[in-house]
């Protein structure tokens, strides 16, 4: 890519920002090299790594690679036969143990989660736990040496602590005797050129026994080691001496096992510098509302609300950029400081970093070409050190972008032909643009020439957009407009800022017949096109509202099917068990009659049993017959008529006449069924008519109120899975007549309680609702109050 684009188009901070996520030396400089690609597979692929990276971080949390190191410079000197220090030591653990918690990090909690581009990469990481917890074994700090390193460490420093003690008892007796009380300087034992010494005065320097290790600045002290503790410190010096031999000993043989894993150590560390890479990728990803563009390699650009990742997320003003696909080349005009330099930058920007792997600040689905070079003369170019114009410095740029360019290239040129004569300047403006319209190559230019505007409509495949300002405020809006030519407004805003009618007037006089004419239809192309966006967004209202109604509509159906379906087993169930019953009193009272025989009872008793028998079994069958009552499937229905839905014992009024299947529509109390005209008989009870239905709801009423809650817990679902949950709830509450209801959605980062105030917005059943107070849950529930 060309280095100067690059650098106009500060994509050089884009890289900054990259960095800052990167967590090791070596991710840091891998995305310090990065550059934009122009092999859509590889593009896809990397866009694939972030996307990836971006899901597990979303899913489990960022990576945590603190601890990860250059660790090549030790694997050198191992190599060699070199003796790493206790600090590099402690750095290959750290390594070693990011490596392994990068891969248990990637290990699959869900045979639903799934990475194949990254998993390969975690899949490639060894881990050498024995190494690892033999560094970890012997040392505990980066200041000391394990006792437990070896035997003979540990043996060593015992004797050393015995010799210690041993010094420190006869000192104490020659600090604490009378004898030598007047002698020393303090009761203190010292220790001067690492052997153990009392402070003797000066004056007694040659009656008190010893060896004269060193003197106080003022030559008031000596201190002197003890005759008696000479052979003991000499001891704990040869102690110390073997203590060192051991600790370099160890050394040795834990960067000898270093040298055993040199391989495996260098390949874990290029695998995770690039996995630190990735991730650094994946966090910028989600900084930035980021998502994955799409690719071609026709030359499409369809960037939906865009944002430009350098700006204030919380001010800037999405935009939407498309060219390729009805027209190559797009003109851009409008007032200064509206926005148009801003769209070139983000348009260019955008390109680097899809083709670098990395994610855009837009709307899902935003599509993006591949281009074999990205050219931008953006900004004042002037150079007093080289007598370079504005003019002649955008024109030098111009001339070596037109050397390079091919039809697969992008071409992004701020202000062209400004900086000269307008009349020459939109010359050659039209003249450029003309050659690499035919050229084929994708091109952005700004300008504030109306000729160039006249050149965009009378040309095919050059398409004008402007920068949409408010008169009224006198503020741009920052809003590209794809297919309307900007306007200067420099009459309205002068108007605006009081420059008095009469000069306004003068200066249209200055204007030809055409120029007035050309800015009038623009004008009108604006009014049209405010008007048309009023009628859009009316009707998507309209068809998200009918959508709604279908949605709703097609659930409660799907409910009522429901409900009708189980009253129809429930009914069946009771049926088998009336028969069930019946079957095991008669099984009972022929076994009792049996007995009877058997012991030869009175011929009375044996027919007092039988009339019971007989009495329970017409009982059964009333029963029965009760649940499958004959009826008369009706010739002719009409609107109104009252008819009784046998399968849901249910009488109501015909809505809608049977269609050609024979599906009828009734209004059955408070539901609206659909059933088939089989179903059915007239009904000429009144009473059943008008109190069925009520009894029906009252009954399910009663039911629901006796098994609803007030409090439903959506907490720890997703959005999808607790609006379905919260949907069912509300049903059941409201039909209970239970309210007010509590939500518990948690506080968490806001996203759930948005999703269900969105929901709660467009239910019909409620009324109302609120976060809760203080002593209900605050912003972690939500009252809602039902009609």
């Amino acid at each position: 890519m060309d280095a100067k684009t690059l650098r106009v188009l500060e994509f050089n901070k884009i890289i900054n920002m990259l960095k800052q996520y990167a967590v090791s030396d070596m991710g840091k400089a891998i995305a310090e090299k990065l550059q934009p690609s122009t092999d859509i597979n590889e593009i896809k692929t990397n866009q694939k790594e972030t996307s990836e990276a971006v899901s597990m971080i979303l899913k489990k949390g960022s990576l945590g690679l603190g601890g990860l190191r250059f660790v090549e410079e030790y694997i050198k000197r191992v190599n060699i036969g070199g003796v790493l220090n206790i600090g590099e030591l402690i750095h290959i653990g750290d390594f070693l143990r990011v490596s392994r918690r990068a891969k248990d990090y990637a290990k699959s909690e869900s045979k639903n989660d799934s990475f194949p581009t990254i998993e390969p990469y975690f899949n490639s990481i060894e881990t050498v736990n024995d190494l690892e917890r033999e560094i970890e074994r012997c040392i505990p700090s980066p200041t000391e040496i394990a006792d437990d390193a070896s035997r003979a460490l540990k043996e060593i420093r015992r004797s050393i602590k015995i010799a210690n003690d041993g010094i420190k008892e006869k000192l104490n007796s020659i600090i604490h005797s009378n004898s030598y009380k007047n002698m020393l300087q303090e009761a203190v034992i010292t220790i001067r050129n690492e052997r153990y010494c009392v402070p003797i005065k000066q004056e007694y320097k040659n009656s008190f026994a010893g060896l004269i290790h060193d003197q106080s600045a003022t030559g008031a002290t000596v201190f002197i080691e003890p005759i008696s503790v000479v052979q003991l410190n000499n001891k704990i010096k040869e102690l110390h001496n073997r203590e060192k031999n051991e600790i370099e000993r160890i050394l040795a043989l834990l960067s000898g096992k270093v040298a055993e894993n040199a391989e495996t150590i260098m390949s874990n560390a290029c695998v995770l510098s690039h996995i630190d890479f990735v991730f650094a990728k994946g966090e910028l990803s989600i900084k930035m509302n980021g998502t994955e563009p799409v690719f071609n390699t026709k030359g499409y650009v369809n960037i939906k609300k865009a944002r430009h990742p350098l700006l204030d997320s919380s001010t800037v003003v999405p935009t939407d950029i498309y060219i390729g696909k009805k027209f190559n080349t797009l003109l851009i005009t409008g007032p200064n400081t509206g926005g148009k330099t801003v769209s070139l930058k983000t348009l260019g920007l955008f390109t680097l970093m899809g083709q670098s792997g990395l994610h855009i600040s837009a709307f899902d689905n935003s599509e993006l070409a591949v281009f074999d070079n990205v050219f931008a003369d953006i900004g004042d170019e002037q150079s007093i050190e080289q007598s370079l114009s504005t003019f002649s410095s955008h024109m030098t740029n111009i001339v070596k972008i037109l050397d390079n360019i091919t039809p697969d290239s992008l071409v992004l040129l701020d202000e062209l032909g400004a900086g000269t004569d307008p009349t020459e300047g939109a010359a050659l403006a039209i003249a450029i643009i003309k050659y690499l319209h035919a050229l084929g190559a994708r091109t952005a230019v700004t300008t504030h020439y109306s000729e160039l505007k006249v050149f965009a409509l009378s040309t095919e495949g050059v398409e004008n957009a402007s920068c949409e300002f408010d008169v009224e405020t006198l503020r741009p809006t920052y809003k590209l407009l794809i297919g309307v030519p900007g306007k200067s407004n420099a009459f309205a805003i002068s108007q605006r800022l009081g420059l008095p009618e009469y000069i306004i007037n003068e200066a249209k006089d200055v204007l030809s017949h055409e120029d007035l004419r050309f800015e009038d239809v623009i004008t009108d192309l604006e009014i049209s096109r405010k008007s048309l966006i009023i009628e859009q967004e009316k009707a998507e209202e309209y068809r998200k509202e009918a959508q709604r109604l279908r949605s709703e509509a097609q659930n409660q159906r799907n409910k009522l099917e429901a409900q009708r379906e189980r009253i129809i087993r429930e009914a069946n169930e009771k049926a088998r068990a009336i028969i069930s019953d019946a079957k095991d009193e008669s099984d009972s009272i022929i076994k009792e009659m049996r007995k009877l025989q058997r012991e030869g009872a009175a011929s009375k008793a044996l027919e007092e049993q039988r009339a019971r028998l007989k009495d329970k079994m017409n009982k059964a069958e009333s029963r029965i017959k009760a649940k499958a009552v004959s009826y008369k499937v009706p010739d002719k229905l009409v609107k109104g008529d009252r008819v009784k839905i046998h399968s849901l014992n249910q009488s109501g009024i015909v809505s809608i006449p049977p269609n050609k299947n024979g599906d009828v529509t009734i209004k059955a109390g408070i539901m609206t069924v659909t059933v088939n005209i089989k179903d059915l008989s007239l009904d000429t009870s009144e009473e059943q008519l008008t109190y069925a239905p009520k009894k029906f709801a009252n009954n399910i009423a009663k039911k629901k109120r006796s098994n609803i809650s007030a409090e439903v817990d959506l907490r720890g679902m997703l959005a999808l899975e607790a609006i379905d949950k919260l949907d069912k709830y509300l049903d059941d509450a409201y039909l209970a007549g239970v309210s007010p209801v509590t939500i518990i959605h948690g506080k968490g980062t806001g996203a759930l309680r948005k999703a269900v105030h969105e929901y709660l917005r467009t239910n019909p059943r409620v009324k109302g609702y609120r976060l809760g107070q203080y002593g209900e849950g605050e912003a972690g529930v939500t009252v809602v109050e039902l009609r």
